[in-house]
């Protein structure tokens, strides 16, 4: 390794540059052939996390290497691993709560016992999330410390949430995560402490003889999952057994009684404190009479003891994060349409959120119908303009080929979403429906009321709606990780996004949805940008997209502005955390490779854009009456903001205008 090492300095050394992928291939490919043995001896994954481990461990001969901070920098680019991980502008981190029962059946959803309903255990994040018991603690810091080894900074970090519905989970265990979510960001400028929490964490878990291992949990889950795919159990009865969801314990968990209701007072949190109190939430669905498999004694019974904390624990956590090594700079979590409400939102504002994931689907009422998603395209739109008016970023999860579907009607369901006042989501995952065992959908596979889209019906519709898609939207995936071994039949292909890409090639009409043009690894002059403004109608405000353009329509950084309606403001007031001449800044991203906090980054980030889009955006919220402008920022930038002139103020910081 040593050697191979001295090899690839000595070129960068030669060249100043990092090494281009088919130059380090020789090397390693050169070194390899130098080493006699049947196996390969030297890996360009294994090569950083070699680096990383002398310079850490073995510090004195680190140091005879001669290494400079500009020679390591341009090593480590070198070296990284999945550089699009970070192309973004921030190391996003993925959790998976645990499973539980969830309010809806749709027809196409998997029925996996072991994960929270719609994902199967062979995905990715799945599988850390099984390995490390669903504990958000193990799962933040074992993605951190990956994503550190394949040569990423983890400095800037959005928290990504998944798991059904956030809001079905019991009160007391969603400030828990998130309190453990922050704990684990705060104790990873750390090693020793986040040695010693995971560890003792570890030995928890296991005394509670709850399972890890994928063979173990294959053998614990295997009857259960046999009588769902079946149909001789429903998965919610199925998982209110298996974790102990109707337990006395969790039970207590469920009506928030270990939870710190404290009163909160300052300016518009006010109005959501009262929110909170007044408004009842949906009724959890009721544990099954005979409960036997679930008893108080179980171990995720046993668990729900421990897995509680109170608003002041995790408020504590926040204010540390603000200043803490690695800040979070983004938190997603994911819901239904139905449970968007007022109070809703202001518990997540709290919990720190500032993006939301809304299971649409579909906005055509007879295919929601037919795939029993029972929700209603109304109570979607009021979900969009709840998550408009309190700031959040909407992300909109879109599906091809549901039973009843034609490509003509996706397309046409498609620009609808994307046109319509009353959605205009800011970010989409479009990914087509994929048949699993267990699902509803299978009767109507095997009686031909339903069939998969050829490649070639579902590339050109994918391509139709990605020339469909606004600037101002972003269009995150294309397709679920799901292994081609759970699908049935439809797309295993997980390079569909790449043979769309080349079917939009093929028409040359330009692209304006926004992760085509993101800047990512290039770079701009300042003297090439121009600031860019679109501004568009919603059905309860007045948005404005400004965005940072270089030569050729790429995106370096980009603001949502959000001018609510004064009418739907006044029509409202008693529900929402904002007043009537208050505007909002939803988002604000500048793109780049990831730059670490207080030092100069590549690209695009830390050239003061963000400044600029800020006062531009104040500029025009000025010049249309309103009086002040809210930010919905992430606990990991309130500092930031504060820069700006922005002040803390209840959910939100405000800057007068």
């Amino acid at each position: 390794m040593e050697k191979t090492l001295q090899n690839i300095l000595g070129e960068i050394r030669r060249t100043n540059a990092p090494l281009a992928p088919d130059a380090l291939d020789r090397i390693i490919r050169a070194r390899n052939r130098e080493v006699a043995g049947p196996v390969r001896y030297v890996a360009k994954k294994k090569l950083l996390p070699f680096y990383q481990e002398a310079k850490e461990h073995r510090p004195e001969r680190w140091r005879t290497w001669g290494v400079s901070p500009a020679e390591e920098a341009l090593l480590v680019r070198t070296l990284q691993v999945k550089p699009r991980r970070t192309a973004s502008g921030v190391a996003t981190v993925t959790v998976l709560t645990k499973p539980w029962p969830c309010s809806s059946a749709c027809l196409y959803c998997p029925n996996d016992v072991r994960m929270p309903k719609s994902y199967l255990h062979d995905e990715p994040a799945c599988q850390r999330a099984e390995r490390n018991w669903f504990d958000p603690y193990l799962q933040v810091t074992a993605r951190l410390r990956t994503l550190h080894q394949m040569g990423h900074v983890t400095d800037k970090v959005e928290l990504i949430v998944l798991g059904g519905t956030w809001s079905d989970y019991p009160e007391a265990y969603q400030i828990w995560y998130m309190h453990e979510l922050f704990r684990a960001l705060n104790d990873m400028g750390c090693e020793a402490t986040v040695e010693r929490e995971s560890e003792t964490r570890r030995e928890q878990y296991q005394n509670t003889g709850i399972a890890c291992e994928r063979d173990d949990l294959a053998a614990w889950a295997s009857e259960a999952q046999a009588r769902v795919t079946a149909g001789d159990a429903s998965y919610n009865e199925t998982v209110r057994n298996l974790y102990a969801c109707g337990t006395r314990a969790d039970n207590a968990l469920l009506h928030g009684r270990s939870t710190d209701r404290d009163a909160v007072t300052n300016g518009a949190i006010a109005n959501c404190a009262a929110i909170c109190n007044t408004q009842k939430a949906k009724p959890e669905p009721a544990a099954p009479k005979d409960s036997k498999d679930a008893a108080p004694n179980s171990g995720w019974a046993a668990a729900a003891q421990w897995q509680t904390a109170t608003f002041s624990q995790l408020e504590a956590l926040q204010r540390e994060n603000e200043s803490a090594e690695h800040r979070c700079v983004g938190l997603v979590v994911e819901t239904r349409p139905d449970a968007v409400t007022p109070k809703r939102l202001a518990m997540l504002r709290r919990l720190g959120c500032t993006k939301l994931q809304m299971g649409i689907q579909s906005l055509d009422e007879h295919i929601l119908t037919a795939n029993h998603r029972g929700i209603g395209v109304d109570r979607m739109q009021r979900a969009f303009e709840l998550a408009r008016i309190f700031g959040f970023k909407t992300h909109a999860h879109f599906m091809t080929n549901l039973l009843g579907a034609t490509p003509d009607s996706d397309a046409a369901d498609y620009r609808r979403m994307v046109e319509h006042p009353a959605f205009k989501p800011d970010e989409i995952k479009l990914y087509p429906c994929a048949l699993v065992d267990g699902t509803g959908l299978v009767a109507h596979w095997r009686d031909s009321s339903w069939r998969p889209y050829t490649e070639q019906e579902l590339v050109n519709l994918l391509a139709e709606d990605v020339l469909a898609t606004p600037p101002f939207t972003r269009i995150s995936r294309m397709i679920r990780d799901i292994s081609a071994h759970d699908i049935m039949t439809g797309n295993k292909k997980v390079n569909l996004r790449q043979l769309v890409d080349l079917e939009l090639a093929k028409r040359a009409q330009p692209v304006q949805e926004i992760r085509s043009r993101e800047i990512a690894f290039g770079a701009a002059a300042s003297d090439e940008l121009s600031l860019s403004e679109i501004a568009y109608e919603t059905t309860n405000t007045r948005e404005v997209f400004l965005q940072w353009v270089a030569p050729g329509n790429r995106i370096a950084g980009f603001l949502r502005l959000s001018m609510p309606n004064a009418d739907y403001v006044g029509a409202h007031a008693a529900d929402l955390p904002i007043d009537a001449g208050e505007a909002m800044i939803r988002e604000v991203h500048v793109y780049g490779r990831v730059a670490g906090l207080h030092q100069d980054g590549q690209n695009a980030q830390h050239r003061g854009l963000g400044h600029m889009l800020i006062e531009r955006a104040c500029d025009i919220a000025r010049e249309n009456g309103y009086t002040a402008i809210n930010v919905i920022s992430a606990i990991g930038t309130r500092g930031y903001y504060r820069k700006q002139g922005f002040t803390d103020n209840g959910l939100y910081q405000q800057r007068s205008l």
